[in-house]
């Protein structure tokens, strides 16, 4: 059976999946999942939701979890778990023994929580494809899986998640190569780079070679439920992309603005009615907020329904038109709907709009090279935002969006996973790491701290040599060989230190920033050759680990060890 294709995309607030099931690379036609027919919905997304019972037990995920959740009593809500939004994975250094909290203040393990997260989603993409493939049966090992994660993300995010995919059963210890974990920018602008002229929004300026050619850079701004995240790529030979610059913009992406949206709608109701009626009625409340979410895509004015029960809760205090006496932007439609005007929809973006542009302006002071601004995620169907980025950038650079921009990041995923199968590795070194060494003290390159005395001469200690430096592409299973010799003649073990760091190349191991992950030891009893001793030293990069290899080829002894490789 051929191997197939699943991309799962898991945001704070929205998850979503697609699966292709084409073998050919030139054939890539990515199926996305629409989700809450059973709300009465039928969106790209759900809300990355997910309930347990008070034994920790899986119940439900997405539009399930929430209204299950939002239905119990309080006896009920006390002993159940429920996650909204899956914030951790943007903590530091995530662990397999980090606690989170729930809705209501019990803990779990956020590595259960996303495990079983996984685990829903696996099973649910298994089904929905049984069902759109004529019968045939499949099972997880069937497909290479693509994991997305946020530009932001922490490096330590790649091996919990890799984890977490290998307890809800996705892979095994035995097929390990068949996860990858891509960043969302890198996979929108892959994406993107397959279209054709059409498959961008014709408001934009099109120029594909701007955006295809070798030796070209682009910025790429991925809207991330409620942060957006901004990232520079080079395009390399064969469309491979190398990662120049990212940064991130908390709180301000388009989730910021159906935000403002709603404390607009409090305003105009007044606290008291607008709290009660969530309080009462959240489903409703999420059912305004995606049809706003659907109407502030256009530059215009726009009409939400006012739900038969909002009007019920306000006509107690008062006549419904009365709530709109001196509010600016909004009137009442005496079809039952609520009007909010184009200006005022304009200025619900401001604060966002004006964020993006100065992080924007920032990176072209950089000096980068720019071709392109590229414009993807949920954000970017938004006409005020797309305008906005074209009219105060289009003197500098290009300016792209492609027709159905949310789906950009699903759709480069599966193109990153067809290139995964045919052996092309996407994945960067997220630090620079290297080994501690000593060389003959020089006082011309060497600093007087670092300086020792043995029986065979003056040294410099805590020498950085660095063997993949932060943001280097490196191949799988490919090794580097180095060459050592003992500082000392009658030296009988060999002390390898290794490093990390996010600093591209540290001069001396005890700068600051600079990390010891781990050491090897190497005996060497045979001191025969003095300091002409050769010790090879053979380290071999995999999914997720540095494997070392050392050999002193003196005595023929050998030792041996690995650490934790992270990838961007």
């Amino acid at each position: 059976m051929a191997d197939y294709i699943i991309a799962l995309k898991i945001g704070s607030i929205h998850t979503e999946y697609a699966f292709n099931l084409t073998s050919s690379e030139e054939e890539i036609c990515p199926y996305v999942k629409f989700w809450g027919k059973d709300v009465g919905l039928e969106t790209p997304t759900t809300p990355t939701c997910i309930l347990f019972d008070e034994h920790e037990q899986f119940i439900s995920f997405g539009y399930k979890a929430k209204q299950s959740y939002l239905s119990k009593r309080d006896q009920q809500e006390r002993g159940m778990f429920f996650f909204d939004c899956f914030k951790f994975l943007y903590r530091k250094n995530l662990t397999k023994n980090l606690d989170i909290k729930a809705a209501n203040g019990k803990e779990m393990k956020a590595l259960k929580v996303f495990t079983e997260a996984l685990r829903f989603l696996k099973d649910d993409a298994l089904k929905t494809i049984s069902e759109n493939a004529e019968g045939m049966k499949f099972t997880a090992s069937d497909f290479t899986w693509v994991l997305t994660v946020p530009d932001s993300c922490d490096p330590s995010a790649k091996p919990f998640m890799r984890e977490a995919a290998t307890q809800a059963g996705i892979v095994t210890d035995r097929n390990e190569d068949k996860l990858a974990i891509a960043l969302e920018s890198e996979a929108a602008l892959s994406w993107c780079m397959k279209l054709p002229a059409e498959g961008f929004i014709t408001e934009t300026r099109i120029y594909l070679h701007d955006l295809q050619s070798p030796g070209k850079q682009h910025i790429v701004i991925v809207d991330e439920d409620e942060n957006i995240n901004f990232a520079v790529h080079k395009v390399l030979e064969g469309r491979e992309l190398e990662e120049l610059h990212r940064s991130s913009l908390n709180d301000l992406g388009g989730q910021s603005v159906d935000r403002k949206c709603k404390e607009f709608l409090r305003e105009i109701f007044t606290h008291k009615v607008w709290d009660e009626y969530e309080e009462n009625y959240p489903s409703e409340v999420q059912r305004m907020m995606w049809e706003f979410s659907l109407f502030k895509e256009h530059d215009d004015d726009i009409d939400i329904s006012c739900p038969f029960s909002l009007g019920s809760l306000a006509q107690k205090h008062q006549e419904i038109e009365k709530f709109f006496e001196g509010i600016q932007g909004a009137s009442w439609d005496y079809g039952l709907s609520i009007r909010i005007s184009k200006h005022k929809l304009r200025s619900v973006f401001a604060q966002s709009l004006q964020g993006i542009t100065h992080n924007v302006r920032g990176i072209f002071n950089k000096r980068f090279n720019i071709g392109c601004i590229l414009l993807v995620g949920e954000y970017a169907e938004c006409k005020v935002l797309r305008r906005h980025i074209t009219d105060e950038f289009i003197d500098y650079c290009k300016v792209l969006c492609p027709f159905r921009p949310r789906e950009s990041i699903l759709k480069g995923a599966v193109v990153l996973g067809k290139q995964q199968q045919k052996g092309l590795q996407f994945w960067k070194s997220a630090f620079t790491y290297g080994i501690g060494v000593s060389d003959r003290f020089d006082e011309l390159k060497h600093i007087k701290e670092r300086k020792f005395t043995n029986k065979d001469g003056e040294w410099c200690g805590g020498l950085f040599i660095k063997l993949v430096g932060v943001g280097e592409h490196v191949g799988m299973n490919k090794t580097m060989e180095f060459t050592f010799y003992p500082i000392q003649a009658d030296q009988t073990m060999m002390n390898f230190y290794f490093y990390r760091t996010q600093k591209k190349i540290p001069k001396y191991v005890t700068e600051e920033g600079v990390e010891q992950i781990g050491c090897l030891f190497l005996n060497s009893p045979n001191t025969e050759y003095r300091r002409s001793r050769e010790v090879k030293l053979m380290i071999t990069f995999d999914l997720m680990d540095m494997k070392i290899k050392a050999k002193d080829l003196t005595s023929e002894s050998e030792s041996a060890t690995k650490f934790g490789f992270m990838w961007k």
